[in-house]
């Protein structure tokens, strides 16, 4: 039953930690023109997640119904003698422990134990998630209006062309934008929501270079998010007693194109040549292991 409460604890943790890297890609298609001259237009088309949400609203429903746990019994079985040297000796081996069902009284104690183990939390509980919310600018992922909300939200910033809730957590979108690198420029950035985890990072230098980053297309990047929920303390004791919720699953491409020079990437096949210039393309899925990323030097 504590391993029942623990798990609720363990779930609230989790997703206040989340609350700083939510969103997370699914299946999509994203590029980036650069021109030497610092122009450049970037582009996603395709799935955002926000990670585990409405999974985890789910779960927390789910345990907050009393399960029954069960009993067993702890027989000896009789002690076997074995002889050594002339000499009998017990064998201290022991019956595992033998489950059975569970006596009136024993159910009694057990919700009992379980309805003040949740009368004390529930209080905590709840400032909890709405310090959840709180973190989130007001979204409530269990509420569908609320969701809906912030899709209007997106839809009202300038590069997001078309916002749909598919359900679970997970979005459909379409975000085009275009501008100059005389600052840096990441994606996504949300109306009074975190950015502390990006998909991508186009960061200009002094010495005329832009470096190109794409942490959120590398599921085993820290600073991705389904990476920052491996490594929690609160998933250890959730992973012991529920099934993690899991994101959509990773796949697409990330293309750079630019008639600037490419002085380093890490595409497994280079540079290749397109009409407007070099173009650099990643291929990213679950078994990336490496942050697409590219150095181009503009002109002076």
């Amino acid at each position: 039953m504590m391993k029942r409460i623990g798990a609720v604890g363990a779930i609230v943790a989790l997703a206040l930690t989340l609350s700083a890297c939510l969103l997370t890609p699914g299946r999509f298609v994203s590029a980036l023109d650069l021109r030497k001259d610092g122009q450049f237009t970037f582009t996603y088309k395709g799935e955002i997640s926000m990670f585990g949400l409405a999974q985890l609203a789910a779960m927390d429903k789910r345990n907050s119904e009393f399960k029954e746990s069960p009993c067993y019994d702890y027989e000896s079985p009789a002690p076997a003698k074995s002889k050594k040297k002339g000499a009998e000796e017990e064998d201290d081996t022991f019956a595992e422990p033998k489950e059975r069902p569970c006596t009136a009284e024993e159910l009694a104690e057990q919700k009992l134990d379980w309805e003040e183990a949740r009368k004390e939390s529930a209080a905590r509980e709840k400032k909890d998630l709405e310090e959840m919310k709180a973190a989130l600018g007001g979204l409530d992922p269990t509420d569908p209006k609320s969701i809906e909300e912030f899709a209007g939200r997106l839809r009202r910033q300038a590069g997001w062309k078309a916002v749909t809730y598919k359900g679970d957590g997970l979005f459909d979108v379409d975000y085009a934008i275009a501008g100059k690198v005389d600052h840096d420029f990441i994606f996504p950035i949300i109306e009074k929501f975190p950015t502390t985890n990006t998909f991508v990072q186009v960061l200009r230098r002094n010495d005329g270079t832009v470096r190109i980053d794409a942490p959120g297309f590398n599921p085993g990047s820290t600073t991705n998010p389904m990476a920052q929920a491996m490594g929690m303390g609160a998933l250890s004791t959730l992973s012991k007693s529920e099934k993690m919720p899991k994101g959509p699953e990773m796949e697409g491409t990330f293309t750079l194109t630019t008639n600037g020079q490419i002085l380093a990437n890490n595409t497994d096949e280079g540079a290749k040549p397109g009409t407007t210039g070099q173009m650099l393309e990643w291929k990213v899925n679950v078994r990336t292991t490496a942050t697409p990323t590219a150095l181009v030097k503009l002109a002076n």
